[in-house]
């Protein structure tokens, strides 16, 4: 008699292909032996990829406000309520709802992994009909959930104090432990050899997160050059900025691509940068995944001051925290740098020492141990 395995249901409001903190969730899950069915949305350009588990994208007839999300859960909640499954897992506020309802009405088991701190997200902070709605959702769904999962010790707080929760679970988006990340030289790039690198990249390259300040900085730089990989709503802005100051030599644009070709940029360069700003409670609590992809290439970063973050540089001594993210700041420890080959060595073979340290199969392990001791 064939034994069926346990379902677990995964629901993502993004197109999936590039999403590498679910991928490794799902396929850790998989390993594990649970069948997965993932399901997210397709977009207009969502490349193709390969899992070895269940996936499924929707065409949403909207694709951003309040439509998108009210589409997007009418679609969940059908689509989760005729499926089987044995545990619910709801990626982010926004597909909570859907996965709620149906938990209760067919008395399945919850788990709600958020990303971030999504009520404090800056897309909302001008919008107080809209935040107080979703603050409404989150207070009515996660009392309900058997397992709350985020992804820093000081958002984890805020949901404990905010929802008299006892547990959130932390686990951090570092990269798997058993995976090889692609080398390759500047000159495999087109770039440089004799040039310093410096490197920002993320899939949240936004408004307000140092970009433009790093591109500004560029002007007070003169032994390096700047390339940024990725997307966001900032890249007209920092384009903008290049072409005003003539910087169009000295700092490259890249568009989003698959995680092991972003990576490759991520091991030739000298020098990465996360620089979010203070301007929300998300942005100062958030462990952004860049800064775990720099480090486990190797790479030293510089980043802004915000408790997390912050505390992850000094402890490891991987880079350098700046008190002020300003084009000026930005320039003076980048020059120092360039200047000081001894201190930029010293902070390379710390970040890969602590690369060894970082592991996805460990991180998630708690989690795995609480769903299969039926505590989630």
């Amino acid at each position: 008699m064939a034994i069926v395995k346990k379902r677990i249901i995964v629901s993502v409001s993004n197109d999936l292909a590039t999403d590498q903190r679910v991928r490794k969730q799902c396929e850790e899950l998989w390993k594990a032996g649970y069948d997965i069915l993932l399901l997210g949305r397709l977009l207009p350009g969502s490349p193709y990829f390969e899992r070895p588990y269940k996936t499924q994208r929707v065409k949403l007839p909207f694709n951003k406000g309040a439509l998108f999300y009210a589409s997007l859960n009418i679609y969940l909640f059908f689509k989760i309520l005729f499926s089987r499954a044995d545990i619910l897992w709801a990626n982010d506020l926004d597909t909570l709802p859907a996965n709620w309802l149906v938990s209760l009405m067919k008395g399945k088991r919850l788990v709600y992994d958020s990303h971030e701190y999504f009520t404090e997200v800056p897309e909302i902070q001008h919008k107080p009909r809209v935040k107080s709605l979703w603050k409404f959702f989150e207070k009515k769904c996660i009392r309900r959930t058997d397992l709350v999962i985020t992804v820093s010790p000081s958002i984890a707080d805020l949901l404990k104090k905010t929802y008299q929760l006892d547990e959130v679970l932390i686990v951090r988006n570092v990269p798997l432990g058993s995976t090889k990340l692609p080398k390759a030289t500047k000159t495999d790039l087109g770039l440089d050899e004799n040039r310093f690198l410096l490197l920002l990249q993320g899939g949240g390259i936004n408004v307000n997160r140092g970009g433009e300040e790093l591109v500004e900085a560029m002007r007070h730089i003169e032994k390096a050059d700047l390339v940024i990989v990725g997307g966001g709503d900032a890249m007209p802005e920092l384009k903008r900025i290049s072409a005003e100051f003539e910087l169009r030599d000295k700092v490259c644009f890249l568009p989003r691509m698959p995680y092991e070709a972003m990576m490759r940029y991520t091991s030739a360069a000298d020098l990465g940068f996360s620089l979010d700003k203070d301007g929300n409670l998300n942005y100062r609590f958030s462990l952004p995944n860049k800064v775990f992809d720099y480090a486990m290439a190797g790479l030293p970063m510089i980043t802004s001051d915000l408790p997390e973050v912050a505390a992850f540089v000094r402890r490891n001594e991987i880079g350098v925290v700046l008190t002020e993210v300003t084009p000026q700041k930005i320039a003076l420890q980048v020059n120092m740098l360039v200047e000081n080959p001894v201190e930029l060595s010293r902070l390379k073979l710390n970040a890969s020492k602590m690369s060894a340290e970082l592991s996805w199969e460990n991180e998630f392990a708690p989690v795995l141990t609480k769903i299969k001791t039926n505590n989630a």
